[in-house]
């Protein structure tokens, strides 16, 4: 196991296969990434602890312990703690290698997140708008 810190939030990686990408992630009250995005791999996350609220397109979806909630791949997402506490959850990414590979470099040098995010095939929205 290999934990790393991605702003604010610990991401535990459990499992590398390329095929998909396994791990635990501990977002603190208030974490999460910093804007709805999207990324070809889908994800599957089964919350742990806490409370996570998920947007996946136009929905929000508030997932508490044993929820497990699906987003598809190249949906415009997001995942928040907006809670009081801290949340802990399972995540799966598939296919999983360019996640990997985006959290590992992040993790090495946070200032760049929007180069790193681009040269992994994510896109963070803008105001109206996906931008690269």
């Amino acid at each position: 196991m290999e934990r790393l810190k991605i702003g604010s939030d610990e991401i535990t990686l459990h499992v590398s296969s390329g095929t998909l990408l396994a791990a635990e992630v501990t977002i603190p009250a208030g974490g999460g990434p910093p804007a709805m995005h999207r990324h070809p791999s889908e994800e599957l996350y089964r919350v742990e602890a806490g409370e996570l609220a998920i947007y996946v397109e136009d929905e929000r979806i508030v997932a508490g312990p044993g929820s497990v909630t699906h987003i598809p791949g190249g949906a415009t997402h997001n995942v928040r703690n907006e809670s009081a506490a801290d949340a802990r959850a399972y995540v799966i990414f598939s296919p999983g290698t360019e996640m990997e590979t985006f959290f590992r470099a992040v993790a090495e040098n946070p200032t760049d997140v929007v180069a790193l995010a681009e040269a992994n095939g994510i896109e963070f929205a803008g105001i109206g708008r996906l931008i690269k």
